[in-house]
């Protein structure tokens, strides 16, 4: 059993940790501790251009049948879920999409207010001052001075050519504050699993068990020697544009790899177990993660998921950072409003 990659997604550290290895937020030119500033709701009927698919309603084993769990996350035991039929974006919200956004309200995100954000040491094109960390623990990402949603890399980089690249350094509140601009929610943990499985039962990943990281490439990963050299065998060393490679079942686009996906639910390691004490004789009906917490559900995996260190870029693999927390490999994708937020 392999059980490896005990921290966040890929390593990546919440914002905290990088400031406490490099400067307070305050010293980066941000402001320390930023209020979510939350869009107000309006109409949006022009604004939903992120085509949709309808996923039916159905059942299916939630949690890693496979043995490839890693140790902490949480992904047994495995239990039966009932999920209702829901329309989710086929693509991750685009730097496009999320221009719309921010032109209609103005909204900064949170790597604007606090200053800095999360870059992978590969990406960097920073000036030396810029750059603060390495992170305590993930050597490969540092704190960066102006990079944000616009500046994925650095203050002086920016969306040229990537308009339709998944939009990256959005924390937790910003992909909130774009649902409620747009009329969307984030999916729960529950429905983002079996959205990405594509209607595959069990499998490892959305189109079976062939390996993600050898030829032919179906989804934007890590080929190479982690952390030091990908080779970008499949094309892309950061994102991908999000109708790259293939479909899952559903219609899906990339739901396993480029970048990780923030889910409504928090986190919690232990909350199969909490949630699902008869779970071979029950079927739970739309779960939602627990109430609480300091951390909130990442799921998917990303263009720096690899075998050797996390492995998490499988169907039941679990992730979690802080909700104020950004980096240079998280996005999100957004589901009908189907019912209220929990």
């Amino acid at each position: 059993m392999q059980e490896q990659g005990t921290g966040c997604g890929c390593g990546t550290p919440d914002r905290q940790s990088l400031e406490l290895s490099a400067a307070p937020a305050s010293a980066l030119g941000g402001d320390a501790s930023p209020a979510p500033n939350d869009a107000p709701p309006t109409d949006t009927a022009e604004r939903r251009r992120i085509e949709q698919a309808h996923v039916p309603g159905g059942e299916f084993t939630m949690g890693d049948a496979t043995g490839h769990r890693n140790r902490g996350d949480g992904e047994t035991p495995l239990h039966r879920v009932a999920i209702s039929a829901l329309d989710v974006d086929v693509t991750t919200v685009t730097n496009a999409d999320f221009a719309r956004f921010v032109e209609d309200t103005g909204y900064r995100t949170e790597a604007e207010r606090f200053g800095f954000s999360a870059v992978f040491h590969l990406a960097l094109a920073a000036e030396e001052a810029d750059v603060r960390g390495p992170a305590a623990g993930t050597p490969w990402w540092r704190g960066v001075r102006g990079a944000d949603w616009r500046h994925s890399g650095c203050r002086r980089s920016d969306l040229d050519g990537l308009d339709d690249h998944p939009v990256v350094h959005m924390s937790w509140h910003d992909a909130q504050s774009y649902c409620s601009w747009a009329g969307r929610r984030l999916p729960t943990e529950a429905e983002g699993e079996y959205t990405a499985r594509g209607g595959i039962e069990g499998a490892t990943f959305p189109w079976g068990e062939e390996p993600i990281d050898q030829p032919p490439y179906r989804v934007d990963v890590w080929q190479g020697e982690f952390p030091r050299r990908d080779t970008g065998a499949d094309g892309y060393l950061t994102t991908a544009p999000v109708r790259s490679f293939a479909t899952n079942g559903y219609g899906l686009w990339q739901s396993v790899g480029n970048v990780w996906e923030w889910c409504e639910d928090g986190f919690h390691p232990k909350s199969y177990r909490r949630g699902t004490t008869a779970a071979a004789r029950t079927t739970i009906t739309d779960p939602t993660g627990p109430e609480g917490g300091g951390t909130r559900v990442l799921r998917g995996g990303s263009y720096l998921c690899h075998a050797s260190y996390c492995n998490r870029y499988r169907n039941a693999a679990r992730s979690r950072n802080t909700p104020d927390s950004s980096m240079g490999n998280a996005g999100f994708r957004t589901v009908s409003p189907r019912r209220s937020t929990p």
